[in-house]
């Protein structure tokens, strides 16, 4: 069997770009300095394939108006590309702090501009919200904009380290009728995506494990709001590795055994973060919902290859880069068409696929491909994974979320 080294040089770069990276994660860009910088993984922009509108049509005609929040160290609330769908309207903007909330207006080009999200919110002409905030205030947020009767969507994790936020925002959620989506990216990448066409059409079969991994070397902190990430539990950020098996089947995971290393890298030790937290890195190993299981693992201190990535093995076939199995007659793997306009975007190009879905659900008055159920079952398992790797890997039960 040839090994990534071994392939020739097409084929590992495809393979690369599969699971999410570019050249430009594996490596360090050069700054007009002369002096090299790092590219924060998961930020290098994928290409946009020349026909990667081929084949798209409206679903309707109208706009839906949004309202975008948070232009921080990721710049998120312009990344995804809501003010390039042709059914998108920007008609306003928030961040905290003012020279980021006029990058923000300038990125998305709009001109109205608040100066938090609860202010924005109260615009009766906006319809819909891309809340890009601190995780930490992902879920008080979106409650707010539901409580507004605002469609919401959620950077990722849906909640932050909290059960009891998770079933608050599961219940408002159901309550209130609207369309609530998650961002997760894996969700959208080439490989992820080919598994869940094969998986829909039989071609796996009931999935016997998976396996996915989100390494992100973090020996510099990275900027954030109040801090948020420095010392962040990893298995509290696990909705890249969880997408492997829950964006894949739609099922979730049902109990854990997680076990946790100390890492050697000062910032992330227990003394020198909020949350006390003394791992680096967390390997969780779940039972789904289908008798099968699952290992997902998230990393801040380990360097080499890095990014989101993962694989599964079936009763009736593998995708393992590709599919191998027993099914011949499988649907088109590749992603559906882009609007005109709209960039694929980073994170394994993602971005761009992940607002048309939003999108398009709500002109179409359906759930979102990344609903609340499927978020929090993303998002909880890995809170309860912690948990576990602080009782030194006891097995534990896994709340529900069903719509």
């Amino acid at each position: 069997m040839k090994t990534l080294s071994s392939v020739d040089p097409v084929s590992r770069r495809s393979f690369l770009q599969t699971l999410g990276l570019g050249s430009a994660a594996l490596a360090v860009a050069p700054a007009a300095s002369g002096q090299e910088k790092k590219v924060i993984q998961g930020f290098e922009e994928a290409p946009t394939a020349p026909d990667a509108s081929r084949g798209w049509k409206p679903v309707s005609e109208r706009k839906i108006r949004v309202g975008l929040v948070g232009y921080g160290v990721c710049r998120f609330g312009a990344v995804f590309g809501f003010q390039d769908h042709p059914n998108v309207e920007v008609v306003a903007v928030s961040d905290l702090i003012p020279d980021r909330c006029a990058g923000l207006a300038k990125a998305a080009r709009c001109a109205r501009t608040y100066p938090s999200l609860e202010e924005l919110v109260k615009d009766d002409r906006i319809e819909a919200v891309f809340v890009a905030t601190d995780a930490p205030s992902h879920a008080r947020h979106c409650l707010e904009v539901l409580k507004h009767g605002k469609h919401v969507a959620s950077a990722v994790p849906a909640v932050f380290g909290s059960v009891e936020e998770a079933h608050e925002l599961f219940d408002a959620v159901k309550a209130s009728g609207l369309k609530y989506m998650m961002f997760e990216t894996s969700c959208f990448h080439e490989d992820l995506h080919g598994m869940r066409q094969v998986y829909t059409a039989g071609g796996l079969g009931k999935l016997v494990y998976s396996e996915g991994e989100y390494y992100h070397y973090m020996d510099t902190p990275i900027d954030s709001y109040k801090g948020w990430r420095i010392g962040l539990p990893p298995q509290w950020y696990p909705t890249h590795s969880n997408a492997y098996y829950i964006g894949v089947t739609g099922g979730s995971f049902t109990e854990v055994s997680c076990m946790g290393m100390p890492s050697t890298i000062e910032h992330l030790r227990p003394a020198n973060n909020v949350y006390k937290n003394p791992f680096g890195t967390e390997i969780a190993l779940f039972r789904t919902s289908d008798g099968g299981m699952a290992r997902m693992a998230v990393s801040w201190d380990t360097p080499g290859l890095s990014g989101e990535m993962g694989r599964i093995r079936g009763q009736r076939g593998t995708y393992y880069g590709r599919y191998e199995g027993q099914e011949k007659k499988l649907p088109g793997l590749q992603r559906p068409p882009l609007p005109p306009g709209v960039a694929a975007g980073g994170h394994g190009g993602s971005h761009g696929y992940l607002t048309n879905e939003f999108i398009t659900a709500i002109l179409q008055d359906r759930r979102p491909l990344v609903d609340i159920a499927q978020a929090l079952n993303m998002t909880v398992s890995g809170i309860v994974a912690h948990q576990s790797a602080l009782k030194d890997g006891e097995l534990l039960k896994i709340p529900q979320f069903k719509l």
